[in-house]
């Protein structure tokens, strides 16, 4: 498997290949995504409650995203990494988006970033892209926001609601980013957008018409005692396996 640059990532959507990403949050996780040849891993700001415990994606660090992007850097040879921009590391103004964006690229290791919204935060991206920042959207629901949107539901299910993702899809299209996530969208409405768009498109919790989609590693291997979210599909029970062998141990 070849490196992969973001231009691979858009060939996909122009040759109609379409492609799985995946979440990672240590060494270990980002070699087994990396092996498996899944062309783009995903540091998450949900790295906050996978890695550290926390409830939500806001109380996570720029010092504890960037401990994390580096140990996954080091653990991916080939896939694209692309690290988030954690709760109020780009939002306060650009000096800091770009502060903060070229610590993840430059000690991180990382190939791009991601950040979170869509018409609102178009000068950061086009201002990061400029710097030779890639960037990668994120529209619909967007975590960091759950407090404003009154908890985690699904997005754009009125039409002034589908209107305004559609806009936000656009403008971070036109802003330079090279793909957007789709989060908890209605499928009609991610198909939409997926047609409209010539950048790629990564679903979760959006259907399966997307040029790609993306699901957290701990939720897909079942390394949590909890149920995973509806929209995650559960391919083993791994924290029953791990647990086991702990009981033998003892």
């Amino acid at each position: 498997m070849k490196n992969i640059t973001i231009q691979d990532i858009k060939d996909f959507k122009q040759s109609n290949s379409k492609f799985a990403t995946l979440t990672a949050y240590d060494f270990n996780s980002a070699q087994i995504v990396d092996a498996a040849n899944i062309p783009l891993i995903l540091v998450g700001d949900s790295a906050s409650m996978t890695m550290y415990g926390y409830d939500t994606t806001l109380p996570v660090s720029m010092d504890e995203m960037l401990l994390v992007v580096k140990a996954v850097s080091r653990g991916s040879k080939h896939a694209l990494v692309v690290a988030d921009m954690p709760f109020l590391s780009y939002q306060p103004s650009i000096e800091t988006t770009i502060m903060n964006a070229g610590l993840l690229i430059k000690k991180g290791g990382a190939g791009a970033v991601k950040l979170e919204g869509g018409k609102r935060i178009m000068e950061n991206i086009k201002v990061l892209v400029g710097h030779g920042i890639p960037v990668l959207g994120h529209i619909g629901l967007t975590p960091q926001s759950v407090h404003q949107m009154s908890g985690y539901s699904v997005q754009g299910k009125t039409s002034d609601g589908a209107k305004k993702i559609i806009d936000d899809a656009v403008a971070v299209e036109n802003a330079g980013a090279f793909g957007v996530v789709l989060e908890c969208v209605p499928e009609k409405l991610a198909t939409a957008i997926t047609n409209t768009l010539n950048i790629p498109t990564i679903g979760i919790g959006s259907g399966n018409t997307c040029d790609g989609q993306i699901q957290v590693f701990h939720d897909i291997m079942g390394l949590s005692q909890n149920s995973p979210p509806k929209h995650a599909k559960q391919y083993s029970k791994l924290y029953d396996a791990m647990l086991d062998v702990c009981k033998q141990y003892k």
